[in-house]
C-alpha cells in the first residue's frame, strides 16, 4: 500500500528543509536551468524556497510538503531516475495527495527487451497493477493514455515468466468504427489484425519481435477477436480483454464466464468511446451488476493518469467539458 510521506509534528507553515546528500544530485534534482525548481515553484506559489548549496529550505504554507517532495525526487534520483518535467509534474500531484512517488515511480512490473524497466508513471496506474496482482477479475476503466492495456500486459508477461501462468490470451472485439471490414483484403484474421495491432505493439515492446512472435507460435501467447472466445474456458491463463466498452452486454457475459482454474483476467475500456452499434455497451452498468462478488475489482483512471504528451491530457478535458455541457452526449 503506498504510504503517506511522513511530515514533523510542526505546523504546516512552520520553516522546514532538507539536504541534497550529493552534490553530483543537484543538477538533476534542480532541471536545467532550474525547471524543475520552477515547477514546483508554481505549483506551491505560497511557499518561498531557498537553495544553498546542497541544503534547501521552504517557507510557508505546504513547507513540510515541499522538502518532503525534494527528498522522494532525490530518492528518484539516486535510483537512476530521469526527471523531466511530466515526471516531476506527476510527482508534485502524489505530494499533494500525500503519497510517496518513490513507491509509486520506484515500483517494477516487468523488466522488458533491452533490460528497460516497466514502471507504473502515476498513483493511479500504480493503485491499478496492484488491483491486477491481487484480484481474479480487474476492470481497468478510463481515457485513452492512461496506460491501460499497457500495464496489463506488462503484468500478462511478468505472470508468464514467474509461471503463474501458462499463457497470455489477448482479445478485443473487432467493431466497426465508421469502416466495413468486408471491404478489407484478406481472410478473417487478416480483416481483425488492424483491431488486434495495439496489443501485438504492447507485446513486440515488452518481448521484442523474435521473441513474441516463437511465442505466439508456440500458442503460448494468443491474440485473437472476441469471437473467438465462444465455447472456451481458459484454465492457467492471463486473460484480458482490450478496448471493452465495444462489447455488448452479452458478449461482455460470456467473456467473463470463459475464465477458468488458475486463471487471471483484466478487462479494459473507456466508456467515452463506444462505437457499438446502438450503443449498448457491456462496460457500462458492469460495476453495479458485479459489484459485491470477490475477487473482482475496479479501478477509474482518469487524466492525471494519462502518461502520453500533455496535449492528450487536454484534449481529454475538452471533451469532457463539451460532455457535461451536453447532458453526457459529448465523446461518444
Amino acid at each position: 500500500m503506498t504510504g503517506p510521506i511522513s511530515t514533523s509534528e510542526l505546523p504546516a507553515d512552520a520553516p522546514a528543509s532538507t539536504m541534497v546528500p550529493n552534490t553530483h544530485l543537484m543538477a538533476a534534482l534542480l532541471g536545467e536551468r532550474d525547471a524543475h525548481l520552477r515547477l514546483i515553484e508554481k505549483a506551491f506559489a505560497d511557499v518561498k524556497i531557498t537553495v544553498q548549496g546542497n541544503q534547501i529550505t521552504a517557507e510557508g504554507p505546504d513547507a513540510q510538503r515541499v522538502t518532503g517532495l525534494f527528498d522522494e525526487l532525490v530518492l528518484l534520483v539516486e535510483s537512476g531516475q530521469v526527471l523531466d518535467e511530466a515526471k516531476v509534474g506527476r510527482t508534485i500531484d502524489m505530494a499533494r495527495a500525500d503519497l510517496r512517488p518513490s513507491e509509486v515511480l520506484g515500483a517494477t512490473v516487468v523488466r522488458a527487451a533491452k533490460g528497460r524497466m516497466i514502471r507504473p508513471h502515476t498513483a493511479g496506474q500504480k493503485r491499478y497493477c496492484d488491483t491486477i496482482a491481487t484480484n481474479t477479475i480487474s476492470f481497468g476503466i478510463g481515457p485513452a493514455g492512461t496506460g491501460k492495456s499497457y500495464l496489463a500486459v506488462a503484468l500478462a508477461v511478468q505472470a508468464l515468466q514467474a509461471r503463474q501462468v501458462t499463457r497470455i490470451v489477448l482479445t478485443r472485439p473487432a467493431v466497426e468504427a465508421g469502416e466495413r471490414l468486408g471491404f478489407l483484403p484478406g481472410d478473417l484474421m487478416a480483416k481483425v489484425d488492424p483491431y488486434l495491432r495495439p496489443l501485438y505493439d504492447a507485446l513486440f515492446d515488452m518481448l521484442e519481435p523474435e521473441g513474441a512472435q516463437r511465442l505466439i507460435e508456440k500458442g503460448t501467447i494468443e491474440v485473437a477477436p472476441l469471437a473467438f472466445m465462444r465455447g472456451r474456458t481458459l484454465n492457467g491463463s492471463f486473460i484480458i480483454l482490450d478496448e471493452a466498452q465495444n462489447t455488448t452486454p452479452e458478449q461482455m457475459k460470456m467473456f467473463l464466464t470463459r475464465i477458468g482454474f488458475g486463471s487471471k483476467c483484466v478487462v479494459t475500456g473507456d466508456t467515452t468511446q463506444i462505437d457499438v452499434q446502438g450503443g449498448r455497451s457491456g462496460l457500462v452498468g458492469i460495476e453495479e451488476i458485479l459489484k459485491g462478488i470477490d475477487g473482482i475489482s475496479f479501478v477509474h483512471l482518469d487524466r492525471k493518469d494519462v502518461v502520453r504528451h500533455k496535449i492528450v491530457g487536454d484534449i481529454i478535458d475538452a471533451y469532457d467539458r463539451v460532455d457535461q455541457e451536453n447532458g453526457g452526449a459529448g465523446g461518444r
